[in-house]
């Protein structure tokens, strides 16, 4: 667990709390690198008994994570790797969400920034997320370029704000700020940026000094949904999407017009439906 073992995380420990900090310049997308160190990392503490909280946050304080690495419709073959230990049924970035949502470990975002596509369906399938008043944002941006969450997101969506605002969210394919996320579900609480650390140091330190037993009780009795069905209706849309032109075309089009620069993904929403229109 030194942190010189992945490349694009920070990890560091304290009495039963793992601090991940996510940081792979320059906007924090989720690529190979980053999914690759986040699967090892969650595999690692699996049967980690000493660790019972796991806390994420962004080294960048713009961007928890961007989205899924926009290059990768060019490189079509970058995650054969990551997929060949990827359970039968689900694809490669829900199987990503299926190891967060199983962690027994209380998994815990504080999301100082912006987390859109892959980055907030990373957000989602957390235990827990506070998201600070101003900055942080969320959204599912995915129908700008054609296609429709593909990571598990219209699932963990319904589950958590309903089909009414999950329609929404996904079809506005708008970036959500911390407090109407909060309102709709999308995250516990939306909290003044300058409190965000105090809250989740204090609710992880709590839960962490907890009697044991009592995190593996709640969460064996708070179960996440059984999504395996879900999972298969929702890889056919994203890939039934995938494969016609359009996609390809906003997503190369997003590229070169500055998706995945800092300046272009600060109103990344903006730029893409320039180019749709």
């Amino acid at each position: 667990m030194h942190h010189d073992a992945y490349t694009a995380l920070r990890v560091s420990r304290e009495a039963g709390i793992v601090r991940v900090t996510l940081d792979n310049p320059p906007v924090n997308v989720l690529d190979v690198t980053l999914m690759t160190d986040l699967r090892r990392l969650l595999t690692t503490l699996r049967d980690d008994d000493s660790a019972r909280v796991i806390v994420f946050d962004s080294a960048d304080p713009e961007f928890f994570i961007a989205h899924v690495d926009m290059s990768l419709v060019d490189a079509p073959d970058a995650f054969d790797g990551l997929a060949a230990e990827v359970p039968e049924g689900i694809n490669v970035f829900q199987a990503l969400g299926e190891l967060l949502r199983h962690q027994p470990q209380v998994t815990i975002v504080k999301l100082a920034g912006l987390a859109r596509g892959g980055g907030a369906e990373f957000v989602t399938a957390a235990d827990m997320t506070f998201a600070a008043i101003g900055t942080g944002g969320i959204g599912q941006i995915e129908a700008l370029m054609g296609i429709v969450p593909g990571g598990g997101g219209t699932q963990y969506l319904a589950g958590r704000i309903g089909r009414n605002r999950a329609l929404e969210a996904v079809l506005s394919a708008d970036l959500y700020d911390a407090q109407t996320a909060e309102r709709y579900g999308w995250v516990n609480r939306a909290l003044p940026a300058d409190e965000l650390d105090d809250v989740v140091d204090r609710l992880a330190r709590d839960i962490a000094a907890l009697p044991d037993g009592v995190i593996a009780a709640a969460k064996h009795a708070i179960a996440p949904d059984d999504l395996a069905e879900g999972y298969r209706r929702e890889h056919d849309a994203w890939a039934g999407q995938f494969v016609r032109p359009a996609a390809e075309r906003l997503i190369r089009a997003g590229l070169a017009h500055g998706a995945q620069t800092r300046d272009g993904e600060r109103d990344l929403e903006g730029l893409l439906r320039r180019l749709a229109g």
